[in-house]
């Protein structure tokens, strides 16, 4: 008991400091003044010096080795203490930090490159990201396969390979599916007209809320790429906001709130541990997805998002809630990832999936990376890269040095497939629920069968657990076939 005891105790100051350092990453992208790029990077290198220092602690082989866990919690708390321990024991400590002050750094550059469209700006920074996450690879892959030893950060027990037949899968269909759509008679009107910042945020604060997001244990601030921090007690989202393009604001927030809401929704006495945060980012994205696209778009609930966004902005340019539907999931072959349609998203992961890979082994140079993505993009949506910020520098990942991360928005879409179909199945109600604007028992429903679990199961296990049966890419194939078909009459 007493090693199980230390273990504990050790690891809850761990767990605390790594939430310090989130914290210090969500600054670093909404508050954080320009100017003070530098001397961030240096403190989060400095902390993260200490957080690789306490998790390759001697003590923590000594504390594993004799830990006898009382329950199935402590149990899964030791399986992840030990994959970390093992995992950070092959990173040397001074590689660990150099990954952290470059990535702060390239952060801000990358910012600044986007604003500007300038690739050239980036480039270099990138080079050194991505030289530093090849050495870590090496380190952890000890001659495996390099992307699987970074792929593994964000997604255990997921292969290359194994990505590569999944997607092999969804490719056909969407493109059979995103073909016919194009050769449609229908044609929904495309959103119009303007409502201003404040009118957004508010509509945004109101929606999240619905979607059960608890504002006294989180915030919405804006930032250039949306995204969620945090965990437990303290769960922030952010949003961004166009003028001339109120849905974005909206469902960028609807997505961020399935991040945060599965953070916050875990069991309390999970918190600072290693079972008190999301168990891999596909099973993130799967929640994040399914309430932005299974429970967000659906028909019974943009019929009462259409009322409130005519209480709140006026008339509409489009007549009714079919057609406002019909708006809300227009098929077209845009250049952000983050406002792409259903139909076409899992091409932008794909992409970035081939890109990645061909950059982390050497077949692909970053000189060529601008090119490689124009041609690329324009061969899967027809469509040529009108500028690098619709192109290459739109999202923040690379600079970051998040390679592997990608793929798992992917996964998080058939995994909010599985998800979907066993809601459906269990709650024959939900339509009607969600046309008064009532989402509440979907979300008890992902509460109680996935969010509540943390870390408990692996992440496969985590969707089985919850759907009752085995993972696969049709449930999500036949949704969007079925959505789809019924509003392009396909």
């Amino acid at each position: 008991m007493s090693a199980i005891k230390d273990l504990t105790a050790f690891q809850r100051q761990t767990e605390a400091l790594a939430q310090v350092m989130g914290r210090l990453g969500w600054d670093q992208e909404t508050m954080m003044p320009a100017g003070a790029a530098e001397q961030r990077g240096e403190e989060m290198a400095a902390l993260e010096t200490v957080l690789h220092a306490r998790r390759t602690d001697p003590r923590l082989s000594e504390w594993l080795a004799t830990a006898e866990p009382g329950d199935e919690a402590q149990a899964a708390a030791l399986r992840l203490i030990r994959r970390s321990y093992e995992r950070n024991s092959k990173v040397p400590a001074d590689l660990a930090a150099q990954i952290v002050r470059t990535t702060s750094r390239a952060h801000h550059i990358w910012v600044e490159a986007r604003a500007k469209d300038d690739v050239a700006a980036f480039l270099p920074i990138l080079q050194e990201v991505l030289t530093l996450r090849q050495r870590e690879a090496e380190a952890l892959a000890k001659g495996g396969d390099l992307y699987d030893a970074l792929l593994d950060d964000y997604e255990p027990g997921m292969t290359g390979v194994a990505l590569q037949a999944m997607f092999a899968e969804l490719r056909p269909r969407l493109v059979a599916l995103r073909e016919r759509v194009a050769e449609s008679d229908v044609a929904p009107q495309p959103p119009t007209g303007t409502s201003s910042k404040p009118e957004q945020l508010a509509l945004s604060e109101e929606i999240a809320a619905v979607f059960g997001y608890d504002r006294t244990r989180g915030r919405i601030d804006e930032a250039v790429h949306p995204f969620s921090s945090g965990s437990g007690a303290d769960v922030r989202i952010t949003t961004r906001v166009d003028e001339g393009d109120p849905l974005g604001c909206l469902y960028s927030t609807i997505h961020e709130v399935g991040h945060a809401t599965y953070e916050q929704n875990i069991a309390p006495g999970f918190a600072l541990t290693p079972l008190g945060q999301g168990v891999s980012m596909g099973v993130h994205e799967s929640q994040s997805r399914i309430y932005e696209n299974q429970l967000g778009r659906s028909r019974a609930f943009t019929s009462w998002l259409y009322g409130r966004m005519v209480d709140r902005f006026g008339p509409l340019n489009v007549d009714d809630e079919d057609a406002f539907h019909a708006t809300i999931n227009q098929v077209h072959p845009g250049f952000i990832r983050t406002e792409a349609d259903e139909v076409h998203y899992n091409l932008h992961i794909l992409m970035r999936f081939d890109l990645e890979r061909a950059l982390l082994t050497g077949d692909l140079a970053v000189g060529d990376l601008e090119a490689a993505w124009n041609d690329r993009f324009a061969a899967d949506f027809g469509v040529a890269v009108d500028r690098p910020s619709n192109g290459v520098l739109q999202d923040v990942h690379w600079s970051a040095g998040l390679i592997g991360y990608f793929p798992t928005y992917t996964l998080g879409n058939v995994y909010a497939g599985c998800l979907h179909a066993a809601l459906r199945r269990d709650l024959p109600g939900l339509d009607d629920q969600m046309s008064r604007g009532d989402l509440a028992p979907a979300l008890a429903w992902l509460k109680e069968h996935l969010q509540r679990h943390g870390g408990l199961r692996e992440p496969r296990a985590t969707i089985e657990h919850a759907t009752g049966g085995e993972v696969s890419a049709a449930p999500l194939l036949d949704y969007l076939d079925g959505k789809f078909g019924a509003i392009y009459k396909v």
